[in-house]
C-alpha cells in the first residue's frame, strides 16, 4: 500500500502507542527481573526481525549485513545500547521518569551534531534545551537518592546513544553512504541478546512472563521500528519528532491506568516543561521547513 502523508501520520500515532506499552507490560511480570527482562525482549525482537526483514526487503535486507561498512555496525551497537538501557531503566524508575528522560533525545541529537559534524544549533533549540534542563532539574530535584540517580544515568544512555546514532547516520548519508536502519536494528537486538544472556542466567521467567516479553519483542519494538523507518521516508524529521512525543503521553497514561503508577506533582510539572520545550521547538522547525 502506498504510504501517503496522511497515512504516515496515522501510522506514526499507532507506532507511538505501540512503543508506549513497555512500561505497563513490565509492571505485570511475575518472576523475570533485571537483565532477564532485557534478554527476552531483545531475543523476541531478533526473532521477529528475522521474519519481518525478508518480508519487507527480500534477500537484500540480509545482503546489507555483508556489504555494510563500519558506521552500520556502530549504528547497530547504538541500537543495542538503547534496547538494553531502556528496559533496565524501567526496572529502576517509574515509567513517567524514564519516558520524560528519553524525550531529551532530540536535544542531545542537536548537540551531538554540533560537536561531531559542525551542524549549527538554532537559537530556538538553545532556548528549548535550557527550558528542558530546568524541567529535568525540577523533576529529579527531590528524588536524588542513589537508586533514582542510578536509574537516571541508565535512562540517559538511551537518548545519548540515539543522538550518536542519528548523527552518524546523517553524516554517512551526507557522504553518499546510506545506512539501512532496519538491519541495524536487527544487529542491535542481536548485540543486546549476547550482552545480557550471561547476566540473565539462571533464567527464572514464568511462561506468562515469556509470553508478555515475546509480545513486547514483536508488538512494542520490532513492528513499530520497521514502520517508523517507513514513515521517516514520507514525513519530515520535525513531524516524526512531534508524533513520537505521543509515546510519553501514552506511556504515562497506560502505566497510570493499567498498573496504578501515578506520577507525582514534580514529575508532572518537570515533564510538562520538557515536553513543552520539545513540542514548540519541533513545531517551530516544522513551520520553518514549510
Amino acid at each position: 500500500m502506498r504510504l501517503t502523508p496522511g497515512r504516515a501520520v496515522a501510522l506514526m500515532v499507532l507506532v507511538a502507542l505501540m512503543w508506549s506499552t513497555a512500561g505497563v507490560v513490565t509492571r505485570h511480570l511475575e518472576q523475570a527481573r533485571h537483565f532477564e527482562v532485557t534478554f527476552w525482549r531483545s531475543f523476541f525482537t531478533l526473532l521477529s526481525l528475522l521474519v519481518l526483514l525478508p518480508l519487507w526487503q527480500g534477500r537484500s535486507g540480509f545482503t546489507a549485513l555483508r556489504r555494510s561498512g563500519p558506521l552500520f555496525w556502530v549504528s547497530g551497537l547504538c541500537w543495542g545500547v538503547m534496547f538494553t538501557a531502556f528496559m533496565l531503566a524501567l526496572q529502576r524508575m517509574p515509567v513517567a521518569n524514564v519516558l520524560i528522560t528519553l524525550a531529551l533525545g532530540p536535544f542531545f541529537t542537536a548537540l551531538c551534531a554540533r560537536i561531531c559534524i559542525g551542524h549549527p544549533v538554532a537559537r530556538r533549540t538553545w532556548i528549548a534545551i535550557a527550558v528542558a534542563g530546568a524541567g529535568i532539574a525540577w523533576m529529579y530535584g527531590s528524588q536524588m537518592q542513589s537508586m533514582a540517580l542510578g536509574g537516571t544515568l541508565v535512562a540517559l544512555c538511551v537518548p545519548v546513544a540515539g543522538a550518536l546514532n542519528w548523527t552518524l547516520v546523517q553524516h554517512s548519508q551526507g557522504q553518499g553512504h546510506r545506512v539501512d536502519l532496519v538491519p541495524a536494528v536487527l544487529v542491535g537486538a542481536l548485540l543486546s541478546v549476547l550482552a545480557t544472556l550471561p547476566l540473565a542466567l539462571p533464567l527464572q521467567a514464568s511462561a506468562r512472563d515469556v509470553g508478555l516479553l515475546a509480545l513486547l519483542g514483536l508488538v512494542q519494538l520490532a513492528l513499530p521500528c520497521v514502520w517508523a523507518v517507513r514513515c521517516a521516508q514520507v514525513l519530515k524529521a520535525p513531524e516524526i519528532a512531534l508524533l513520537g512525543l505521543l509515546e510519553v503521553i501514552f506511556g504515562i497514561v497506560l502505566a497510570w491506568v493499567g498498573a496504578g503508577e501515578q506520577p507525582g506533582p514534580a514529575v508532572l510539572a518537570g515533564g510538562a516543561l520538557v515536553i513543552g520545550a520539545l513540542f514548540f521547538n519541533e513545531l517551530w522547525a516544522w513551520k520553518e521547513q514549510k
